[in-house]
C-alpha cells in the first residue's frame, strides 16, 4: 500500500493529519510551503489542480478536500480500528457533522475573517458583513453546543475521526480569536480532544 499525504501546518490539512496519526497507518508526508507559488506548483500540480492542501494519494489515486479525505479514511481504515461507524444511521450522523464543519462552521468563520481580520485587505472588509458573519458563527456554535449535550464525544461515548475533524476546526477558531467560554460543553470537549497523544505530537511538530 502506498499512502502519500500533502499538507501544510496551520491549514485544513491539520484535520487529516490528526486522523492519520490516530489511525496509525503508514504514510509519507510531503510538506508544502503555501507562501511559495513554485513549491505549490511543483508538489501539488500533479495531484490537485486547485494547488491546495490537503491531498491524500492512495495507490495512485489523488483525493482532495478535507471532508472527502476524512470520509475515505474512515471507510477504508477507520471502521476496523473503531474510529468510524460502520454503514448505517451512525455513519449518516458522522457524515452530517463532517460536512457541517466545512460547509456551515468553516464558511461562517471564513466570512468573518474576510470582513474583520486585519490580514484581509482593507477594501474587502465590511463591518455590517462581519457582524452578520459573527451572528451566523454564534448560531452554528449554539447548534453544536446543544447537539453535544452530555456526550463526551460527537458521536457518543467513543472518540472518532469526526472528533479529529471538528476539533481541528475549533482549534482554528481559537487561533482566529473566537472565545468558546460561552459554550462550556464545547470548550470541555475541545480540551478533551486536544489532550489526545496524537494531537499533542502534531502540535509539537508544527
Amino acid at each position: 500500500m502506498s499512502l502519500t499525504f500533502y499538507y501544510a501546518p496551520m491549514s485544513t490539512a491539520s484535520t487529516v493529519h490528526w486522523s492519520l496519526e490516530e489511525l496509525g497507518v503508514p504514510y509519507e508526508g510531503v510538506r508544502v510551503d503555501l507562501l511559495d507559488a513554485a513549491d505549490k506548483k511543483k508538489k501539488l500540480g500533479s495531484v490537485n489542480a486547485n494547488l491546495k492542501v490537503p491531498v491524500l494519494v492512495h495507490d495512485g489515486t489523488a483525493i482532495f478536500e478535507s471532508a472527502a479525505i476524512q470520509i475515505y479514511l474512515g471507510e477504508t481504515f477507520g471502521v476496523e480500528k473503531g474510529l468510524f461507524p460502520a454503514p448505517g444511521p451512525k455513519r449518516g450522523e458522522a457524515l452530517k457533522w463532517l460536512v457541517w464543519a466545512n460547509v456551515t462552521l468553516g464558511e461562517a468563520n471564513g466570512r468573518l475573517m474576510r470582513h474583520a481580520s486585519e490580514r484581509s485587505p482593507a477594501e474587502l472588509r465590511s463591518a455590517p458583513a462581519a457582524e452578520q458573519a459573527r451572528n451566523d458563527l454564534d448560531a452554528a456554535l449554539r447548534v453544536f453546543e446543544d447537539a453535544l449535550g452530555d456526550k463526551p464525544y460527537v458521536l457518543g461515548r467513543e472518540f472518532s475521526l469526526v472528533d479529529c475533524h471538528l476539533a481541528s476546526f475549533f482549534q482554528w477558531l481559537g487561533f482566529c480569536g473566537v472565545d468558546l467560554k460561552p459554550y462550556p460543553k464545547t470548550n470541555a470537549w475541545v480540551a478533551r480532544c486536544n489532550d489526545r497523544p496524537a494531537n499533542l505530537r502534531l502540535m509539537q511538530e508544527s
